[in-house]
């Protein structure tokens, strides 16, 4: 399976807080994110991976051209409007594949749960998109996931609602049929990654989700505190 990873974003809300690194070289438990990443796409069998940054982060770069993998690894040097956008460009590189995994690049969570996901999703040729959710919301602008009984997704909301329980992981499981919706998605006015998993549900496709138990986004200096003591709890450290 090929694997694409969003990591475009400023990560000015740190920088103001004095984290001095970029983002995807944040450290949690004394590996950078982009590491952990890459280690989780390894173990999973992966084929590829394909990786957009923006044309600021010169010390992300530096660091994947000294970073060896033993599978192809795509760079695509470009500053985006957003996640959606990042998401387009790296397209050409997931043509012809099959199935592939969209990460963003701060979750944290349960590598084990991680490896379940991959497996699942793999192993399910009836699904054309499985979502990573959560029920621990610690997000300043949660995307909430409504699902029915057997957990399919049934569409998006922005606030919370009575009932509400999962939100968005920012990792998703994805197969051609997916790619197939791109330009169609473009074309009715999708901008936004949220509005796009939206079309996904709109379109008929088969959208399920799969629970995590904790997924913590790096987006302020106290989340990698958070995720520090999660792992440790966890025995991961």
């Amino acid at each position: 399976m090929k694997y694409a990873l969003i990591a475009a974003g400023q990560g000015s809300r740190l920088v103001s807080e004095g984290v001095r690194v970029p983002k995807p070289l944040v450290k949690v438990g004394g590996v950078p994110l982009l590491a952990r990443l890459f280690d989780a796409f390894i173990r999973n069998d992966a084929e590829s991976v394909c990786i957009i940054i923006n044309e600021e982060m010169q010390e992300v770069r530096e660091f994947l051209h000294r970073t060896s993998l033993p599978i192809p690894l795509e760079m695509v040097v470009k500053s985006t409007p957003d996640s959606f956008r990042s998401f387009c460009e790296l397209v050409p590189y997931l043509q012809g594949a099959e199935k592939f995994c969209l990460t963003t690049v701060d979750p944290i969570c349960v590598p084990a749960e991680f490896d379940a996901y991959i497996h699942a999703f793999v192993n399910d040729d009836a699904c054309d998109a499985l979502m990573a959710v959560t029920d621990y919301i610690d997000d300043e602008r949660p995307l909430y996931v409504r699902t029915d009984g057997q957990l399919r997704v049934t569409g998006y909301a922005n606030e919370a609602y009575p009932g509400a329980r999962y939100v968005s992981g920012g990792i998703y499981c994805m197969n051609r049929q997916v790619l197939a919706l791109l330009q169609d998605a473009i074309k009715a006015g999708v901008c936004r990654m949220r509005g796009f998993q939206q079309y996904l549900v709109d379109a008929g496709l088969r959208v399920q989700a799969y629970p995590f138990s904790k997924i913590i986004d790096i987006d302020h200096a106290e989340d990698i505190r958070k995720a520090e003591l999660f792992i440790t709890e966890r025995g991961e450290a």
